[in-house]
């Protein structure tokens, strides 16, 4: 079965040329999209056989928006299936096989995804976590990542990605596809090989922040609906970021320095132990080694208190934005006083 492929990058020199090859005799169209790329991307791209779309600068880009942008110039007649691939990714010689055969024999599914691998896991340790963070359970899953193969049919029926997302727009569009009856399927097989370059604990700190953006985000759409979209993530945030930092302020306030200092070391060791926590579930459920496993809990922690400022900056902008009009318009309202409160 013919597949289509569509590509998406900005900048990504070598390692954009690196993924069109690996599409290459094995998807066809192939379409590039590019948001905004100042090197040689789009000759690159033309040079190799692809179709390219340049997006538009004056609105404002998002992985979303370029995924929709190179659906809908796959054309009339693009087949069954899209295999969606990062422009930093390369595509494993098998994967489409494997994948294909999955979604041929199981027409209920949507999205089937594999394993995404680092390139240079090694590399740093930013690059080992973000090899980690891609390490999850075979079987049916509740979302896919931005390198999946997708049914055409299943994504025109739920209207493809939200193109406003900057961050979680693959999970959110499954969580549209499963509320449509659609499922999301994981293979335990080689999919893509990424190339995150991530050599500095500044880049790992601003993907931390995406994650709390995109969590905050997802909430805001659908935490108050049946499947508490993000409840989970809010919770944890509570109890382990917002939490212990407030009761040692109450215990400074009201109990004096030296009970502060006595909370401030039962924090520390609370936050150790759910390290610690965090690192046994990664060593016994994927069968990382310990030294892995503990910077992933280590640094699961330390990432968490980004992501909640980055939820609270969501919240309040939200805020902001529904004092003024007082109450959120409901869907299709012309009023700006509707009776639907916003979801923060």
């Amino acid at each position: 079965m013919v597949v289509a492929a569509v590509a998406i990058g900005r900048n990504e020199g070598a390692r954009l040329i690196a993924c069109l090859e690996s599409l290459a005799g094995r998807a066809t169209p192939i379409v590039y999209v590019d948001s905004g790329s100042t090197d040689s991307s789009v000759e690159a791209a033309e040079v190799r056989g692809a179709t390219v779309v340049t997006l538009d600068p004056a609105v404002p880009f998002t992985a979303a928006r370029a995924r929709n942008a190179g659906i809908a110039a796959l054309g009339d007649n693009p087949g069954a299936y899209v295999q969606l691939i990062d422009g930093d990714c390369t595509l494993d010689p098998g994967w489409l096989i494997q994948a294909v055969a999955f979604l041929d024999a199981n027409p209920g599914y949507a999205v089937v995804c594999g394993r995404r691998r680092e390139r240079a896991p090694d590399a740093s340790p930013w690059n080992r976590l973000a090899d980690m963070e891609w390490n999850t359970p075979p079987g049916d899953a509740a979302a896919c990542g931005g390198d999946a193969l997708m049914r055409l049919k299943a994504l025109a029926a739920v209207g493809g990605f939200r193109e406003d997302l900057i961050a979680g727009e693959e999970p959110e569009l499954c969580l549209r596809l499963e509320q449509a009856g659609w499922r999301i399927h994981r293979l335990d097989a080689a999919m893509t090989r990424h190339d995150a370059a991530l050599t500095r604990f500044s880049q790992w700190w601003r993907r931390c922040r995406r994650a709390g953006w995109a969590a905050a985000e997802g909430y805001a759409l659908h935490g108050r609906g049946p499947e508490c979209y993000h409840c989970r993530t809010l919770r944890s945030l509570a109890v382990w970021v917002a939490t212990p930092p407030s009761l040692v302020l109450l215990t400074a306030i009201f109990k004096g320095p030296t009970a502060c200092a006595l909370a401030v070391i039962v924090m520390l060791g609370l936050y150790a132990l759910q390290a610690v926590r965090i690192a046994r579930g990664r060593h016994l459920s994927r069968g990382d080694p310990w030294p892995h496993a503990l910077l992933y809990g280590v640094f699961t922690m330390i990432g968490s208190a980004t992501q909640s400022s980055n939820w609270t900056a969501t919240a309040a902008t939200r805020t902001r934005l529904c004092a003024r009009k007082w109450m959120c318009p409901r869907a299709g309202s012309t009023s700006s006083r509707s009776t639907t409160p916003c979801a923060v």
